[in-house]
């Protein structure tokens, strides 16, 4: 109920059935080019043989597998920290193996009291949004459509996206997405910074969403936020292979909580964070723990980083798209997502207005909360044809 009000009228997911298809009298125009995962790039064949071994051998008297350990293969937990936290000081057992990053988010919810305030980038991914209202950490809904008891960080173009912290409210945890779903920015070393010290100032812990971190080809910017210097005493980091190596509907994801993080009593996060995986979770699929620990070894890796070229290709095509229509743009680089800016036009109102008249689907902005009106996000995450395709069917429906 409390979700619904907040929407102030806008629906919510499920709510809202897609507009009629409105042929164009062209073949093949009838269809939606909407978000996909599919790409024509070359397949990723050391990550798959990881897959289809893991699972060939559960046929196996010598291959086959149980339960595993709860927090993740020791291997995998090994290869996480040695690989993607090289030089920071994360160890393995401080990776907590799971199926996906949204649904620790969840989990890290359970770590923290009904009383404990949040605070979120707006516009933000709905989860950190929705969970803590699921929980009952929120009130009611001002006239702004936003809940009470939750710090609404405002992150847009007059800010650079990112936070005035000399403004900003204290909040117990605060959530935080570089790069950005749906912005598409991303945080500078200094910003990153001072997003550290604003935690440590406050007592706060941050939950910091690094799932896009692959997407980085800029040196000077941090792919975690334990390359900043003090994180490892308020931060948690949440990540997935979701985008490192598409397993949107494989699911495998991890979760660092460092040793050093400790509740104000001086208690460790992480065994309470322990308890809550060992309590809510059997641990994730040994089948896609064996394609994870591919993803990890040399092979793996240049597979994956060919995957996150191919994506920002096709992000900066339709970034090109966009600036040569007029608009102003944000992101695209670093990053899958386009920040479309609409010149005052209401989000659902263009999202529409595309499925009509050029059968591409695109992201109102207002689902990201009040922050996201009179944007639009578009998505690198569709093969090379068709994001040539939505191009060309943007220009030609919203050529001035």
């Amino acid at each position: 109920r409390q979700l619904r009000e907040a929407a102030g009228g806008v629906p919510l997911p499920g709510d809202r059935a897609p507009p009629e298809r409105v042929p164009r009298g062209e073949p093949g125009r009838e269809d939606y080019l909407a978000r996909d995962r599919g790409h024509d790039a070359a397949d990723p064949e050391d990550i798959l043989a990881g897959l289809t071994g893991a699972a060939a051998g559960l046929g196996t008297a010598g291959g086959y597998s149980g339960y595993g350990d709860g927090n993740g293969n020791k291997e995998l937990r090994e290869k996480i920290a040695g690989v993607l936290y090289e030089g920071v000081g994360i160890s393995a057992d401080e990776v907590f193996v799971s199926d996906g990053a949204k649904c620790d988010i969840q989990r890290v919810q359970l770590l923290f009291g009904e009383g404990v305030s949040v605070a979120v980038q707006d516009p933000s991914y709905p989860v950190y949004v929705d969970t803590s209202v699921m929980l009952g950490r929120t009130g009611g809904v001002n006239s702004n459509s936003q809940f009470e008891k939750i710090v609404y960080m405002n992150c847009g173009p007059a800010n650079d996206f990112f936070p005035d912290f000399e403004k900003t409210e204290r909040a117990d945890v605060i959530f935080f997405c570089s790069p950005n779903n749906p912005t598409g920015a991303v945080a500078s070393r200094k910003q990153l910074e001072e997003l550290v010290a604003f935690a440590k100032k406050n007592g706060s812990i941050i939950v910091y969403d690094a799932a896009y971190a692959p997407f980085i080809r800029n040196p000077d910017i941090p792919k975690s936020i334990f390359e900043v210097e003090g994180a490892v005493e308020c931060a948690i980091e949440c990540n997935s292979f979701s985008k490192y190596a598409g397993f949107t509907g494989v699911r495998l994801g991890w979760t660092i909580v460092p040793k050093a993080l400790k509740f104000a009593d001086g208690t460790l996060v992480h065994t309470d964070y322990n308890r809550i995986m060992a309590t809510c979770f059997n641990g994730a699929s040994n089948i896609v723990q064996g394609g994870g620990l591919n993803c990890l070894d040399k092979e793996g890796q240049q597979e994956i980083s060919d995957l996150m070229d191919y994506y920002l290709g096709n992000a900066a095509i339709l970034r090109e798209c966009m600036e040569k229509l007029g608009y102003s743009i944000y992101g695209g680089i670093d990053s899958p997502y386009v920040w479309v800016d609409l010149q005052g036009k209401k989000s659902w109102d263009v999202f529409e207005e595309l499925m009509h008249k050029a059968q591409v689907v695109t992201i109102p902005g207002v689902g990201f909360g009040p922050g996201g009106e009179g944007f639009l996000r578009l998505s690198a995450f569709a093969s090379r044809d068709n994001c040539i395709a939505a191009a060309e069917r943007l220009t030609e429906a919203l050529a001035k």
